[in-house]
């Protein structure tokens, strides 16, 4: 059989958990041909981590405007989107234009018209986008989806759930690109678009009507300013300020950092390091959302993005009984690391409280490596012969459109003071 030929465009903090999958697990099916991206600098050093991390040839590589010269040259049979979210869509619809389909990363894009955009370009070109929710497919996860499909709760009629972000996971979205919410999205897009798509998932049901409220009330210079900090700085490096800030990042203190991110800014200006504590920050880090079902559940939600400790509590009230989710999850920074690191499980609890019996713990079988087990289960979802899955975990666009639709209709909420009703947002 001849190997499915991958381009990826985006070479950021991502796309390595992506390329290094294909040319090393999955190399016998799957080939990866060509890096896009906007940074050389970013590109030679994917190229330098294929040669001497996965002992692979280097690739060719194309400057963003150079995308639809290397469909036409290197034929990818699917396109692999990394780049920050606001350009998504752009990616998207470009490569199914040219006849690919799409694996792309969470969130699929950060707004409804943008959206809208790409469920126009699917209905145009009848190609293929699948969205990689890899929370899905964590043990844990998969787990409370089956108490609820087998019926242990009964009818679901509220939800209580907590995430939280700590002072070294959450603080990143604060120093990097995702500050500007014309990139993002916010965190209830870029970041809660998992949420809301386990939502989705565990519940069987979509977001009908919702309704939010949400500010930076902890990241910021003038949040700062007001605990009484007086020493501040735009970046990290080359910073005496920030020699002693528990939330800098030192990019020359890390190899991979320093050469995927400081090694290349010189080309586009992008600085990886920029002060927690800095101006023109837009992006809320404090956050609560209500939502409606249209199976008529409905959910209460927060987010807050400076906690000492990084995992989710929630709660499923049902007309047979409760169930409780405790998840602590290791604490990481985005390509700091081992990419198992990322979101990996450090202790985990499911409990059920029956009606008129006594309550009992769930067991879950432990899941190896990043997002709580979830990643190499969803890569040889995608890159290999995906297995008979009745919990149907794997993620198309439509799953994609509703999930940043609750965040997106947050937004909106947010900005009106309204709630929202979600299917005025785009044509599904």
């Amino acid at each position: 059989m001849a190997k499915i030929k991958y381009a990826l465009v985006g070479t950021g903090g991502r796309a390595e958990f992506f390329y290094g999958e294909v040319v090393t697990v999955f190399k016998d099916t799957s080939e990866l041909i060509a890096f896009c991206d906007v940074n050389q600098t970013r590109m030679d050093y994917a190229n330098r981590l294929l040669q001497e991390k996965y002992e692979h040839e280097p690739i060719p590589t194309y400057k963003a405007h150079e995308f639809d010269r290397m469909i036409a040259e290197t034929k990818p049979d699917i396109v692999i989107v990394t780049t920050i979210d606001r350009v998504h869509h752009r990616y998207i619809i470009r490569a199914m234009e040219l006849g690919c389909d799409v694996i792309s990363e969470k969130p699929m894009t950060v707004d409804e018209d943008k959206c809208q955009d790409i469920l126009d370009a699917i209905d145009r070109t009848g190609r293929k986008l699948r969205v990689t929710f890899n929370y899905r497919y964590a043990p844990h996860n998969t787990k409370i989806r089956e108490v609820i499909m087998d019926g242990t709760l009964g009818e679901v009629l509220s939800v209580n759930f907590e995430w939280l972000l700590n002072t070294q996971h959450g603080a990143d979205y604060f120093r990097r690109w995702h500050r500007d919410k014309r990139n993002s999205g916010g965190l209830l897009v870029h970041k809660s678009t998992h949420h809301f798509d386990l939502m989705n998932f565990w519940l069987g049901s979509k977001p009908e009507t919702v309704y939010a409220m949400g500010d930076l009330k902890f990241y910021g210079r003038e949040n700062a300013e007001q605990r009484g900090v007086t020493e501040f700085y735009q970046r990290a490096y080359g910073s005496k300020a920030a020699k002693n800030d528990p939330f800098a990042l030192h990019l020359d203190r890390n190899e991979h950092l320093k050469s995927m991110y400081l090694d290349a800014e010189h080309e586009d200006g992008y600085v990886r390091d920029q002060s927690v504590f800095g101006d023109n920050i837009s992006i809320e880090d404090t956050l609560s959302v209500m939502v409606k079902y249209q199976n008529k559940t409905v959910m209460n939600y927060s987010l807050n993005a400076y906690m000492p400790w990084e995992g989710f509590i929630i709660v499923f009230n049902g007309t047979k009984g409760r169930m409780e989710v405790r998840v602590s999850e290791q604490s990481y920074v985005n390509s700091g690391g081992s990419k198992a690191d990322e979101g990996a499980l450090k202790e985990k609890t499911i409990t059920i409280y029956p009606h008129f019996a006594a309550p009992y713990e769930v067991e879950v079988e432990e899941g190896q490596g990043g997002h709580g087990g979830g990643d190499p289960v969803m890569l040889r979802d995608i890159f290999d012969k995906p297995a008979e899955d009745r919990f149907h975990r794997a993620a198309s666009h439509i799953d994609g459109a509703w999930s940043i639709l609750t965040g997106i209709a947050a937004n909106r909420s947010m900005r009106t003071g309204q709630p929202v009703k979600v299917e005025e947002l785009v044509r599904l």
